[in-house]
């Protein structure tokens, strides 16, 4: 068993299992609520606790499984070539809009980091919660984060993005595919956007092209807060 688990084998396959169930889940439910990557990662937690199984042997394959997610991020542009023409016509909402948002998702971070006495290094991990994660993780450690943390924030903040996207768009009313799109993408970066691709092409295209505007711009505003 010990060697089965250390096997970097091990790890990627429980996690594409894990993911699996999740999707199936969620088809079979319909729910919202029940996200494929939050029922893989309660799956993968509770398999690691009832078999005693390490973190570091889970990790063995869980890290290769993370070299995908930089090429992942990047392919998003893909979808944002297929809609420069909006780009292009509609540049100085969309550099509003995105620098707004990560202001606005920064501001309250830090605020509330500040009203419940964090120190230095947990609010370094927090700040950057609502861009992807190989950004999040870099902006954590150049400014003295802990990285896990980081990440869970990032993984929490797209689940809860992706769940509430559609029916804060219904309750707003929210009709422009283009404003519905670079708001999920800003606040819920790439699991945002998997559900705004389910929402229609342009949402999808302009959620990708939000990730990129508010990573860069996250990267500037840690600065003025650091």
């Amino acid at each position: 068993m010990a060697e089965l688990t250390a096997s970097p084998f091990f790890g990627i396959a429980l996690s594409i299992v894990a993911f699996w169930i999740g999707v199936k889940i969620q088809k079979k439910t319909g729910l919202t609520a029940c996200n494929p990557l939050l029922i893989a990662i309660v799956l993968v937690i509770g398999v690691l606790l009832l078999f005693h199984i390490s973190y570091e042997d889970y990790d063995q394959g869980g890290s290769l499984i993370n070299l995908f997610l930089s090429p992942a991020t990047a392919c998003l542009a893909v979808a944002i070539y297929g809609k420069l023409r909006i780009l292009k016509h509609n540049w100085l909402p969309i550099l509003v809009g995105c620098t707004v948002g990560s202001a606005v998702s920064m501001g309250s971070v830090w605020l509330l980091c500040r009203l419940f006495g964090l120190d230095e290094a947990v609010t370094a991990s927090l700040l950057p919660k609502s861009v992807t994660t190989p950004i999040a993780t870099s902006i954590a450690q150049m400014h003295g984060g802990i990285v896990p943390i980081t990440v869970v924030a990032v993984i929490l903040t797209g689940i809860f993005g992706s769940i509430s996207a559609p029916l804060l768009i219904r309750l707003f009313r929210v009709k422009d595919p283009m404003t519905a799109g670079l708001a999920i993408g800003a606040c819920s970066h790439a699991v945002g956007t998997s559900k705004a691709l389910e929402l229609g092409e342009t949402e999808g295209a302009m959620s990708g092209l939000a990730i990129g505007i508010c990573g860069v711009i996250t990267v500037v505003l840690s600065l003025i807060f650091f």
